[in-house]
């Protein structure tokens, strides 16, 4: 590279990095003067004032600001009429900036203080939402899961001709199949560790807790396999009656998924304990 290009290299990569100083100091002083402006509107007086830039931040989608200002003008409007309104959106903001356990308890707050109001259906059902909300992926513990559905049911039952009964409904179908999911992955997890007879175990309560499920032939599959190996693996005098489970197994899985892709596989593990069993007599 001769000593022309080097330098425009040069001189290039200087005014790149002094763009973005300059960039970053804008951005900080932006900041420090939209906190400086929140500060002196906090420090107003005037809560019709503080209440109009509040609603204003609202609509700008600026909730934290919002929120601010809601949460110092609440005490002045406590027995106005406004009151509802202002409670109402402070809740919001919790929701909109994904504080989803501090948004349910305002929620809930919400229905305690406005029992009676035209907004209570939107906001009960954004309590339970808002536990929907808060469901972590379904390999982690899934409690609030189980509250999203539990409150989404209620719900329903509460208002049962709400237009949002629809969703609901698919809100719950939606968390009852990731909580499927997790004891699914817990049951094979067993399997994968050899742990045979609490696989079987494990398959079995999933089963009982998910009979009108899609893969319900798979379980019942994968409680014979679990419950073969296990006879396989145990000690002699054990494995005659431990086929014979295995056994009665496979003739339920016949009886109960008689058009299942699976029976092929469930009659092969049947004809198998069966011999098993026999040479073990």
């Amino acid at each position: 590279m001769n000593s022309t290009a080097l330098a425009v290299k040069n001189n290039g990569i200087s005014l790149a990095r002094r763009f973005g100083w300059i960039l970053l100091i804008a951005v900080l002083i932006t900041g420090c003067k939209s906190s400086r402006s929140l500060s002196k509107i906090l420090k107003n007086p005037d809560p019709d004032f503080k209440l109009r830039i509040a609603e204003q931040y609202f609509v700008k989608k600026k909730y934290s600001k919002a929120q601010q200002i809601y949460e110092d003008i609440m005490p002045y409007y406590k027995a106005s009429k406004e009151f509802e309104d202002i409670y109402y959106k402070y809740a919001y903001c919790a929701y909109y900036q994904g504080d989803y356990a501090n948004a349910e308890n305002l929620f809930k707050s919400f229905l305690e203080i406005f029992a009676n109001s035209t907004k209570a259906e939107e906001v009960d059902y954004m309590r339970a939402y808002s536990f929907y909300k808060q469901s972590p992926k379904a390999e982690l513990d899934q409690t609030n899961t189980a509250k999203a559905m539990g409150m989404m049911q209620t719900f329903i039952n509460t208002h049962p001709g709400s237009a949002r009964n629809k969703e609901a409904t698919e809100i719950i179908d939606q968390c009852r199949a990731k909580m499927e999911y997790k004891d699914y992955k817990s049951a094979l997890l067993y399997f994968d560790l050899g742990q045979f007879r609490a696989a079987g175990v494990t398959f079995a309560t999933l089963l009982n807790n998910y009979p009108e499920s899609d893969r319900a032939d798979e379980y019942k599959l994968m409680i014979i396999k679990s419950y073969y190996r296990f006879a396989e693996l145990s000690v002699e005098e054990k494995q005659a009656e431990r086929f014979d489970q295995v056994i009665n197994e496979c003739n339920e899985f016949s009886d109960r998924f008689p058009d299942s892709k699976l029976k092929k596989q469930a009659d092969e593990y049947l004809s198998l304990s069966q011999k098993n069993k026999k040479n073990r007599q």
